[in-house]
């Protein structure tokens, strides 16, 4: 029986510690021969988040920069690990955080594809069997021998979003790329982002870009100084999230 949920957070918060005092530092030094410790000021960049996504679902976070919209992918990602609470993922994640920031800027377009759906878990032969999908969806066919570090950023973008969208996902994490490259291929970007959900892929997508969030996304979150302050329907969240926007924003809470 598949399970019924492919991404589940229980109680999440994340703590980041914002000094790191090296050991032989004189100020460290001086405090532990007076008996006392130098104060570690840290960050609740998540607190108590629990979140549910079942498969063929796609799920919107808001909020004002800093609110802990991206740091709640990565944990999802497992490229952090959360303070506390727990953490559930079923299936092959694809985090669409950064497009093309694991590209080796001296290997080609072709090097760099291929490496990147290795790291997704692909074998030799999945990759080779995705590969002219790859290449046709970036449509950078005369540049896959070209080492990366002669491509723009944007080239960058469309590669890493092209290899990403060909790896059979269970779960697609989004932040901020829905504007990737020109009109046209953010058309094609959206329809291979509706393909993939009506084929069961769950996805959680970060985005200030209001109508495109309503168009893909059924419920949303609204986060705030990593709370979560509002859970509903996505246009009812939006509406909330414009509603109490003077009052929302960044506050580092030191403890």
């Amino acid at each position: 029986m598949s399970a019924p949920w492919l991404v589940e957070l229980e109680a999440v918060s994340k703590r980041f510690c914002l000094r790191h005092d090296a050991p032989g530092h004189l100020k460290v030094a001086l405090l532990r021969g007076l008996g006392r410790r130098p104060p570690s000021p840290s960050l609740l960049a998540l607190d108590d988040v629990s979140l549910r996504v079942a498969p063929g679902e796609a799920l919107a976070l808001v909020g004002p920069n800093g609110s802990g919209k991206s740091t709640l992918l990565r944990v999802v990602a497992g490229i952090l690990q959360p303070s506390s609470g727990r953490v559930r993922v079923c299936g092959r994640v694809a985090p669409l955080i950064e497009l093309g920031a694991g590209f080796h800027p001296e290997l080609t377009g072709r090097e760099n594809a291929f490496l990147n759906a290795a790291l997704f878990g692909l074998t030799r032969r999945e990759i080779q069997a995705i590969y002219e999908p790859v290449v046709a969806f970036a449509e950078l066919w005369d540049f896959m021998d070209v080492p990366v570090k002669s491509y723009s950023l944007g080239m960058q973008m469309r590669l890493g979003f092209a290899v990403a969208v060909h790896v059979h996902a269970d779960i697609l994490l989004v932040d901020e790329v829905l504007a990737v490259g020109d009109e046209d291929f953010q058309a094609k970007c959206h329809a291979r982002l509706a393909q993939l959900r009506g084929a069961g892929t769950a996805m959680v997508l970060v985005s200030h870009d209001g109508p495109a969030l309503q168009r893909f996304c059924e419920r949303a979150l609204l986060l705030d100084e990593g709370r979560v302050v509002a859970a509903g329907s996505t246009a009812d969240v939006l509406e909330t999230y414009h509603r109490l926007s003077p009052q929302l924003g960044f506050a580092a809470r030191a403890s």
